[in-house]
Parts: C-alpha cells; structure tokens; sequence
C-alpha cells in the first residue's frame, strides 16, 4: 500500500536546482539563490501558496543546468519566506513538501520548468510490527548519536521522541545526520520504501555512534597523559623543592657525574670522548621526564660500556700449549691446526697485527662451530658466536641510527660488549645463509667488517663514532661458496673443512662423541655402556649417511638412552654394543647404498658419477635410454643449463665415435635418446659428470653393462680429453661411504689426490687417472668389439610404377 500527501500535487512546477544540497520532507531550510535563472524563478512566485519543485543537481560543477543535469527525485518546496541581500541574491526559506519525480521537462527558459507526478512512500513490503523495531531502532540509536556528537544540539533527541510516522523520523534522520554524503541523501530520497530507509539510517547511525565512541576513548586516553604528565611535573618540582629544604643532592646531575666519570676512565678515542661530552652536556639541561633524556642515557651507557682498550691480556703466546688444546678438541684437521699456530707465531713475533679473516668451509658436522670455540680457547680469548642464517636487515650488522624509537647497535658492536674484551675470537656463523630485501643486504655491510684495512675505523649507526674492530680473529663458517658475493669471498681466507672417513669417524666416537653423550647421560664410559669397533661401523655404514659426525653422534645417543633405561629398571651388566645390539635398538638399516649401486648397474645404461653438495661428497646414477624415433635427445632430472650442455657434448663425441664402441653409427637417426639424472626434485648443474655420461650411453647402445662398484668423475671435451674438475676430496670420501671400490679421476687432479688423501685415507679404494674418455671406457666397460657393417642382400629390380593420368 502507497501512503500519499493529503495535499495535492501540481503538474507542472519551475525547477529550482541545488548544489550539493537535498530537502528532504518536513524539513525547513534556508537557501541563497544567486544565478540568474533561479532568480527570475523566485520573481515568478504569486500568490500566498508559493511552491517550487527543488532538484538536486548530478554535478555541482554546472552553472547552468538542463534537464539531464538533474536527478530525477526531488522534493515539493513551499516558499515561507525571502530575504533580498546588498549583494543582490536572495534568501529563501523553504519547507519540503512530498517527494515528487520529474516526468519530463517542458522549458528551459528564463528558468526550468517540468512536468512531475508525486511520488508515494511505499509500506507494503514490511509487517507492520518489523517497520515499529525499524523505527524505534533508528529512534534510540540517533538519540546516542546525539548525546555523543558535539555538532548535533540536544533537543533534537525530543523533536525525534516526538515523532510518531516511521517515514517523517527517517526523513528528519536522513536530513539532519551530519555524516551523510549528498549522494547517500539522495539514494534516501529516492527510495520509496520506507523500510529501506529505515534499514539504510540504521546502518549509517550505528557507524557514525562506532566512530564517535572511538573518538571519546581516544580523547579521554590523551587526556589522561596530559593529566599524567602534568601530575609527574608537579610531583618533580615539589620532590626538587623538598630535596633543596633538605640538602639532598639531585638525582639527574649524580647521575650525570657518574656518566662523566665513566667516559673519563673507559679509555675510548678523542671522537668517542668529544661526541659523549656533547651528550652529556645535553643530558644535564634535561628533565629526567623528557623522552630524549632516556635516549641520550641509553647512548652513553652503551658507549661507557663498551672495552675500548680492555683486551684478554695474553701477550705471552705458547705455541706447544695452543697445539695441545686443539688436539684435545678436534681430532685430524691438519690444515686448520697448522694456519692457527701459524697466525700464533708471527702474532708472537709481531704483536701488533691485524687478526686474519678465515672462513671455514665444509659440510654440516664437521665440527666448524665448535672449532671456533677450540681457537678462542688456545688463544686465550672470550669466543663470540654472532648467527647470519636468515639475516636480511643491513641495521643486525651497522646497527639502527639514534632517531628511530628503540634504537640498538648492530650484532658486531653487541658482540663485542658480551665478550667484554677489544680482541674476542667472533664466529659469524653460515655466512652463506645471509638474505637481502629491501631493508639493505647485510653482505654488503659485513665487506667493512672484514676487510682489515677498514675494518679499524669501523662507523655503527648507533654510536656514529669509529671503533677498532683489527684486533678482533673473525672467523666465517659456510656450507657452500656459490651464495657467498664475490667481493665478500675475496675477503676472508677460505678454508675447507672436508668430510671425514670411517676410520676417521670411528675414532672420533670413540674419543670424544661416546664419552659427550655418557656424560650428558649419567653413564660412566667403558663401566657401563662400550661401543666396539664393528658396532660403531654398522652405525656409521647402515643409519647415516653423512659427511660430518652430526647423525652419528644422534644413534649414539640412542644407544646410551637405552642403556640409561636399562640401568633405571635395575639391569646393571655391562652393555657392549655390537653390530647385533645396534640393529636391535635402532631397528631396520635406513641405508642399503651399496646393494643399490649393484642392483642399478647390472643393466646397461647405468653408470656412477661424483658429485659434491654443501653436505659433503656423494654418488649419482645417469640412467640412458633409446627408444623407436629419430633425432631427439631428451635430458631431465632438474638440470642446470651447464649440465645439459655437457650431455650434448657427450652425445656428440658418442656418435662420432660410435663404431668404435661397436655402434651402429647411424643410432641417431632411427633412435631418440633420453637421459635422466634420478633425484629430479634437486637441482644439479655443472660439468664434472661428462664421464659419466658418455660411459652411461656407450654402455646402454653397446650392449655392456658398467663394471659393479665402478663410480668416476671429470669433465669432457669433444676431442675426448678429459679435464680436471673440483671437489676431489669430498668426492672419493663420498665414493667411499657408498662402498665404492674403483674411483676414475682425471688424470690433471692426480696432485689432489696425492696432497689431500694419503694412502691410509683411501684404505683398499683403487683409483685411476684417465687423460681420455677410451681410458675411462676400457676400465668402466671392459674390451668392445668395433662396429661391422651388416653384409646386406641385393635388392631385386623392380618396374617403375606407370604414372597415373
């Protein structure tokens, strides 16, 4: 059911336009007309019952309006009253009327004139019950608006208490709410229903009631600081003036004086002193209220506590002793041992240089870290471990400059005031793990770092003044180079730690990783718990798979748990740990490797390589395969671009020496090849397993399988050299773990071996230098008989075919 005004509406009406403005019914509202047109349409009003039709406008912007310009709902006026101004405008109070829509537009001129037809509010599509919660919503609602909103004047709570029409409430909301946009105005006045208008104020007062709330919370929060720190100023003053009646000296300059007393005696440099003398003159015209008293305190304390001279005050360097102490820790790791008591004897000799920068390289446990702590411990100094994984923030490494809000020094500078000393042994651990973003690249900051000739004047952030980090032995660990930036890595002094043998690893349990894990277990070594030699080799060849000691080190701890428990539940006898006992406590051998180099290389095809990873050295299987086709070569397993250049290398020495090998020289053409590196989830790049490769394709085109526990490495050339590669060591220790028994290695890397692994290193492991690829295959393969050309049977002339017409 439409309700519609008891007042008639005319037909036809003039058009007064309004400029982001809507009279919405019931409302009275002065307005001052000033264009021409609007004007004359004033003139025209006679008689007592003057009224108008008033249309907002699309586009405030236009001053001179057609009908196109208008929206199509507006509101019947009356004319109340009109006030002409010295400026020539007129003032007009209108009352709105009913809504009216505008059917057409019948002129133009001197003013807008249409044709309009009353438009009814409509109530038929709510129950009558649901529009009186509507209304009585709306009602409680505007009146906490109003009671929150400074803009709104109180008594509008009665005009709307008073108002019994659910239409005539909306109307006077919709016109009265200050936060109302002039387009939502009008989508109010246009909409007829008067449940959706409701529905629509309801939603936008409780907003309006949601910011307001807000805005007093914020208010009365600010006004409780004010007050506070008002209180604090009042309490101080008369907590000085007390103070002053009684003689007590000031908190603030006691404090000052100690700060000065401190920066006097902390031995730093002539900047360090100018620059905390200037801060100090800052801190004592201060209130020890004010936030930057805080910030300045927080800077000298960091500077006073700083060992700007304080050093660990071991000048007399005993070379046997420091070679003693590293024995203790650490068992073989020659080269290391022997650069650490080298740098001890010229640091004897020469007191006064500047500390390496060495970089330990090698696989995970391989004792990198705990080195660290073993050269820290020989030379007498306090060891520092500083963690780079993950690091993306240049400010861990400079540190945060003072204008930010909790501002610190970066890890370098705190590192060095836990260690308390100018001259700690600092470990800055997986150098290779450092990120970069957009908050800087850490890498780029730690080249002044580690860089001796600048790493004296090193600047933080934080403290803006130099300080000498040359005394400091830096120390870097990585578990692979490539992620390392170039001019980085020319910094430091790479040193690689390779993986260790089973010998190695069995005398390392024994020495130190059995006797750790007795003690952290409550178990008494040798009385309680004993590791035989065959027991810790089951270990080490059946449950890890490692270059390092780190897994290792976890099954023995297994295996002393178990023990612990026994001894708990009163079983006291002595436990031997045999090769029996180690399978029944840790179940099934994870790793069968050497039965599976037998089992993939007893098919042609099949061939080992080498390879290294930054987990130590390990095999590869490069698996060949033809199939019915012609002229496609397929490579897959996560190859690297290096990679997939030398199998096309290795196809291409294979087909130009195919019937060498017994091959049919034309295999290419009536045969695709594919290749396949297994493990396809990980990347693999580069050139070392060209060998390999051409060894897997002229044992799967002819017909003879690799020899078993046969594994080589090297890189090719189309004329059949094969040329040198890295990783020499990591890859036959790898060999070694996988049971290999025969290495192939190029012959140019014969002075590796012969420096890196000494004979007892290598055990019964034989190894061959090849200088070409026929080397290598008449080892891997064996004698091939060359290719014969198959006596073909004449062929039988026959008719040409009659050509067809």
């Amino acid at each position: 059911m439409a309700k519609k005004s008891q007042k008639a509406v005319p037909t036809e009406l003039p058009i007064l336009p309004l400029r982001d403005t809507v009279l919405f019914p019931g409302a009275v509202m002065p307005l001052t007309v000033g264009r021409d047109s609007s004007l004359a349409l004033l003139d025209s009003l006679q008689g007592d019952e003057k009224v108008l039709g008033v249309v907002a406008q699309l586009d405030p912007r236009i001053e001179d309006p057609v009908g196109t310009d208008l929206h199509a709902v507006g509101t019947l006026g009356k004319v109340h009253k009109m006030v002409r101004t010295p400026g020539g405008n007129v003032v007009v109070f209108l009352e709105g009327m009913t809504r009216i829509r505008v059917v057409e537009i019948l002129g133009l001129k001197p003013f807008l004139r249409a044709r309009v037809e009353e438009m009814a509010d409509v109530t038929t599509d709510v129950p009558e019950a649901e529009l009186t919660a509507l209304y009585r919503n709306a009602q409680e609602l505007f009146r906490e608006v109003v009671a929150r909103s400074s803009q709104l004047s109180d008594d509008l709570q009665g005009v709307a208490a008073n108002m019994e029409s659910p239409a005539a409430l909306a109307d006077f909301i919709a016109g009265t709410l200050p936060s109302l946009t002039t387009l939502l105005r009008q989508e109010l006045l246009e909409t007829a229903s008067i449940r959706r208008r409701l529905e629509t104020l309801i939603r936008e007062l409780s907003k309006e009631k949601e910011v307001l709330e807000l805005r007093a919370k914020i208010h009365e929060q600010v006004q409780e600081q004010v007050n506070q720190s008002q209180r604090e100023f009042l309490l101080r003053e008369q907590l000085k003036a007390i103070q002053k009646e009684l003689g007590d000296a000031d908190d603030s300059g006691a404090e000052v004086s100690e700060l000065r007393e401190k920066v006097e005696s902390s031995g730093m440099s002539a900047e360090a002193k100018k620059e905390c003398e200037r801060e100090l003159k800052r801190l004592s015209r201060m209130t020890p209220a004010s936030a930057e008293y805080m910030v300045s305190r927080t800077y000298l304390e960091w500077m006073t506590s700083l060992p700007w001279a304080k050093t660990s005050g071991t000048e007399d360097i005993d070379i046997s002793k420091a070679q003693q102490i590293l024995d203790e820790d650490h068992y073989d790791l020659e080269k290391v041992k022997q650069r650490i008591l080298d740098y001890l004897a010229v640091k004897k000799l020469q007191p006064g240089m500047k500390g390496p920068i060495l970089c330990f390289l090698g696989p995970p446990g391989v004792g990198k870290t705990s080195l660290g702590k073993s050269i820290a411990r020989a030379l007498g100094r306090k060891f520092v471990r500083i963690s780079l994984g993950g690091m993306h923030d240049e400010a861990e490494i400079r540190g945060h400059r003072r204008t930010y809000i909790g501002a610190l020094p970066g890890q370098i500078i705190q590192g060095i005031r836990r260690a308390e000393t100018v001259d700690p042994v600092c470990m800055l651990d997986e150098v290779d793990k450092l990120g970069r973003d957009f908050r800087g690249d850490p890498s780029a900051a730690l080249m002044e770092v580690l860089d001796p000739e600048q790493n004296s004047t090193f600047r933080d952030h934080y403290l803006d003044v130099p300080f000498d980090l040359s005394k400091v032995l830096f120390i870097a660990t990585a578990n692979w180079m490539d992620p390392i930036p170039e001019p980085l890595r020319d910094r430091m002094e790479i040193i690689e730690l390779p993986g260790y043998t089973e010998e190695e690893k069995i005398h390392i349990a024994k020495r130190f990783l059995v006797p750790r894990q007795c003690t952290e277990n409550g178990l008494k070594p040798g009385e309680q718990i004993e590791f035989s030699d065959e027991g810790l080799r089951e270990i080490i060849h059946g449950y890890t798979r490692e270059a390092g000691v780190r897994n290792l080190e976890r099954e023995i701890a297994t295996l002393v748990r178990k023990q612990a428990r026994r001894i708990a539940e009163g079983k006291t006898e002595k436990l031997v740990v045999t090769p029996e006992i180690v399978r029944d406590v840790l179940g099934v051998p994870k790793v069968h490797i050497e039965k599976e180099v037998e089992e993939r290389v007893a098919r042609p095809g099949v061939s080992v390589g080498l390879v290294w990873t930054p987990v130590g050295g390990d095999i590869v299987f490069i698996e060949a395969s033809t199939m019915r086709g012609g002229k496609q070569f397929t490579m897959t397993g996560h190859l690297g671009e290096v990679m997939q250049e030398s199998m096309r290398a290795a196809l291409s020495w294979v087909r130009s020496n195919a019937e060498t090998y017994g091959i049919d020289p034309d295999f290419f053409r009536k045969q695709d090849v594919h290749i396949h590196v297994p493990s396809g989830a990980i990347p693999k790049d580069g050139p070392s397993a060209g060998v390999a490769m051409v060894t897997a394709l002229v044992s799967l085109l002819s017909g003879h399988a690799v020899r078993p526990r046969v594994a080589m490495t090297g890189e090719i050339s189309l004329s059949g050299v094969v040329l040198p590669v890295g990783g020499i060591k990591e890859k036959v220790l790898g060999a070694k773990r996988a049971g290999i028994q025969e290495v192939l290695l190029p012959a140019e890397n014969e002075p590796n071996v012969r420096e890196d692994l000494p004979a007892e290193l290598l055990g019964d492991l034989k190894i061959h230098f090849v200088h070409n690829i026929d080397e290598a295959l008449r080892i891997a393969l064996g004698p091939i008989e060359p290719w014969a050309q198959p006596v073909s049977a004449p062929r039988e002339k026959r008719p040409s075919a009659s050509p067809v017409h």
